[in-house]
């Protein structure tokens, strides 16, 4: 005679085990911590981890991995950012950036406005705000596009404006980052400002290439005015990247990786990424380096090849 509380159960039991099974597969697959802070972000491992973040950060810290980069936290509710400043705390993890203030289109700090500015400064203080919940030291800040004409005779703007001459459109960069600072410095927030490329992705943003951001950071002079270096951006603006980032080292504040072409992760490009982390970890870097990526391949496969790359990239120690 068939029994249903019997096999139910047995089901039962059954379940119950193969949960032990995972949980404890889960603990014996933690693995070594990696020599350098690399820090994925929400979404590289959702076909292992799960489409929850905090799932997801949890996966990642059981990987080795020891920071993690949001771009995209200030969308989140202040619930859900103050449960994901817990979790990386529980996790002795360090939160990466996460996007304060980005304009790609408008010469909104090069030819600065009365409303743009305080939008400007609205952000930066919701920045503050934010990184309090998540205990964020650095956030992202990208100064809008160059204050530029159509063709190489025109005198005026896209706008419908004359054009500034580069100098004073840099001065008045400095001079709003330099509001900005006003804002952030007091709370030991520090605005990394990222030189983005003109070629494949970014046409038209002021910041390019590294001695440009370098210079624009020693003029504000504030510990809460600092670099961004994106090494795929600055192989496609400058190459050259180890000499480059010694040159500028001392207003790095953060790092974020990409192979080129492709921006995927290590080892689908040129890019030699085991000479230029072992560089880093010489010269005694302890911050982050922000995945900021995709992936080479589609799902769990292709999730698992982003842990590997990074390994081999790391195994310099």
């Amino acid at each position: 005679m068939f029994d249903r509380r019997a096999l139910l159960k047995s089901a039962a039991v059954a379940a119950a085990a193969t949960m032990t099974s995972r949980v404890v597969s889960a603990q014996q697959s933690s693995q070594p911590k990696f020599n350098l802070g690399y820090a994925p972000h929400p979404g590289m491992f959702k076909n292992l981890a799960g489409k929850d973040v905090i799932d997801q950060i949890k996966f990642c810290a059981d990987q080795g991995f020891t920071a993690f980069e949001y771009n995209g936290l200030p969308g989140e509710t202040p619930e859900m950012q103050e449960k994901i400043g817990k979790t990386l705390s529980d996790l002795n993890m360090q939160m990466g950036v996460f996007v304060a203030y980005g304009s790609f289109v408008k010469p909104t700090f090069a030819r600065p406005a009365e409303d743009t500015t305080a939008e400007i400064l609205s952000k930066m203080n919701d920045a503050v705000t934010i990184a309090k919940r998540v205990n964020a030291k650095w956030c992202t800040v990208v100064p809008g596009s160059v204050d530029q004409q159509h063709g190489e005779q025109e005198k005026w703007n896209r706008y419908g404006g004359p054009r500034l001459a580069m100098g004073y459109q840099t001065a008045n960069v400095i001079d709003t980052l330099r509001r900005c600072v006003d804002v952030v410095e007091p709370h030991g927030l520090v605005m990394v400002l990222e030189p983005l490329n003109w070629y494949a992705n970014h046409g038209g943003t002021f910041l390019q290439k590294s001695d440009q951001a370098f210079a624009i950071c020693r003029a504000v002079n504030s510990p809460s005015c600092k670099i961004l270096f994106d090494i795929y951006h600055q192989q496609i603006t400058e190459g050259n990247l180890i000499p480059n980032i010694d040159a500028c080292y001392s207003e790095i504040a953060y790092f974020q990786s990409g192979d080129n072409p492709g921006r995927k992760e290590p080892y689908t490009g040129e890019i030699n990424y085991k000479g230029v982390f072992e560089h880093l970890h010489q010269k005694g870097y302890k911050g982050v380096i922000g995945m900021e990526h995709g992936n080479s391949q589609r799902g769990a496969d292709g999730e698992r090849k982003v842990i590997e790359a990074y390994r081999q990239a790391d195994s310099f120690a």
